[in-house]
């Protein structure tokens, strides 16, 4: 199968699972949104959704947030993992947004990529889920699929990404990268991978990722 036709089929084929995408992380607005992304870092979704709903209630804006400090922002947020980090990024990017953007989050990679604990990922998605600004997050799941698949090597994210925006139409890109998250966590996972329910991989998968697979599942049953 080519390349071209392999993109064709992983397009078709989520679009036909996930006609509906739902957005993973809990927020109402730009701001909620980006502190969500800034907490997902090395945690769950579903934990991020369970925390951000006691920290909004406290402060659902940069103004409400710099009335706490930085360690009653942690106190709450510990679960997340890395608070120390966060919630300094949290208190200093809402100090940011009020005196340099006039309390909104802004609407460029320039603007968002300066704020504390901010980095390229949380950027794109922001870009892509609360302004519809075309571009392709790249997280562990869509690195490890593109791998899987054959359409990148999967040396870094920053190639995975490259890869990506090179070989899907942009058109697609902000529902893609969501869909592909979906696939990964529902059918492609790092760990506990059943191939059998993984079409896409199955389908046009990388010839060594799947003889690999079916090398360990042999000698489970030596």
């Amino acid at each position: 199968m080519k390349k071209s036709e392999k993109v064709d089929f992983v397009i078709n084929t989520l679009e036909e699972i996930y006609p509906e995408i739902p957005i993973p992380l809990d927020h109402k607005d730009p701001y909620t949104l980006l502190i969500a992304v800034l907490l997902s870092a090395q945690s769950t979704d579903v934990k991020v959704n369970q925390i951000t709903p006691l920290l909004f209630e406290r402060a659902d804006n940069p103004w409400d947030m710099i009335k706490m400090s930085a360690d009653q922002i942690r106190e709450i947020i510990k679960p997340v993992g890395l608070s120390p980090m966060k919630s300094k990024g949290i208190y200093g990017l809402s100090q940011i947004i009020i005196e340099k953007y006039n309390g909104k989050v802004p609407q460029s990679f320039e603007g968002l990529e300066e704020l504390p604990a901010v980095g390229h990922k949380t950027a794109s998605v922001v870009l892509a889920q609360a302004f519809g600004v075309s571009t392709f997050p790249v997280d562990t799941h869509i690195h490890r699929l593109m791998y899987r698949w054959g359409l990148t090597t999967g040396k870094n994210v920053q190639k995975t990404e490259k890869d990506a925006k090179r070989l899907f139409p942009q058109e697609v890109w902000n529902d893609l990268h969501l869909q592909i998250i979906w696939y990964g966590r529902q059918y492609s996972p790092a760990r506990a991978w059943d191939l059998e329910k993984d079409i896409i991989t199955k389908t046009i998968g990388r010839k060594s990722v799947i003889d690999d697979y079916n090398k360990k599942k042999a000698s489970k049953f030596k």
